[in-house]
């Protein structure tokens, strides 16, 4: 009796120490589950410290004819298509400047002409061997970074220069025409018929940018009471064309 007591006495003591052994076991495999591996943080920071910024890419055209209705146009952007677009007109010495943003196809097409081009790594003289002077003066520009280039022509036989100017004059008349409704729906409402044709003309001919963008203000033009309503039966007749 007196050995089975003593088996009795010492069990609670051997339990308690292989209770703490699995106790310790369990938390060191605990702990080996949720700590990250040095190798992987390392490389992960590693990466972020490699990736160099992205460059900032500026581009410009100006257009120059003191004896032109609108003498000078000045339109700069950004990669995204958002900038600003100023314009001088015939007698006035303050530029008019309006906010730009380029609808996605529209740049898209400058944008391509621009690649073709290889502007900043290439030395090309755009200017054609006849001179057009009495046609206006074009300049282009690229900058990224520290290098930049702006190349001047008044004619180009050079496609792709060609169809980037063309671009970028269609951008700067549509910005004005939509510039000059808005001040005659606040000002001038009786010239809102001639600049209806204005539209219609250009849109005929190709000359906006992206006709579409047009849309929301000629759809308020159309209900805006203060305008006469042969603009506003005109406007109606514009969204129609522009939509098909």
């Amino acid at each position: 009796m007196n050995k089975k007591k003593s088996i009795r006495q010492g069990l609670p003591a051997a339990l308690l120490v292989l209770s703490a052994a699995i106790s310790i076991c369990a938390q060191d495999a605990s702990g080996g589950k949720h700590n990250p591996r040095p190798q992987q943080a390392g490389s992960a920071g590693a990466n972020v410290e490699n990736k160099s910024p992205e460059v900032a890419v500026k581009y410009s055209y100006e257009f120059l004819q003191p004896k032109f209705l609108i003498k000078r146009i000045l339109l700069e952007h950004d990669e995204s298509g958002r900038g600003t677009v100023a314009f001088e007109r015939l007698n006035e010495e303050t530029p008019i400047v309006e906010k730009l943003e380029l609808s996605p196809a529209a740049l898209e097409r400058i944008k391509s002409a621009w690649q073709a081009l290889q502007f900043l790594e290439s030395q090309t003289d755009y200017q054609a061997s006849k001179q057009f002077p009495h046609l206006g003066t074009m300049r282009i520009g690229m900058q990224r970074g520290e290098r930049k280039r702006v190349a001047e022509f008044n004619w180009t036989n050079d496609a792709n220069a060609s169809a980037l100017v063309t671009e970028y004059r269609k951008a700067a008349d549509q910005a004005i025409l939509i510039f000059d409704i808005s001040i005659a729906r606040e000002n001038q409402p009786l010239n809102a018929p001639k600049l209806m044709e204005a539209l219609e003309a250009l849109l005929k001919r190709g000359g906006l940018s992206d006709p579409r963008q047009l849309l929301a203000l000629l759809q308020d033009l159309s209900t805006d009471e203060h305008v006469p309503l042969i603009a506003r039966n005109h406007a109606l007749r514009l969204i129609k064309k522009i939509q098909k």
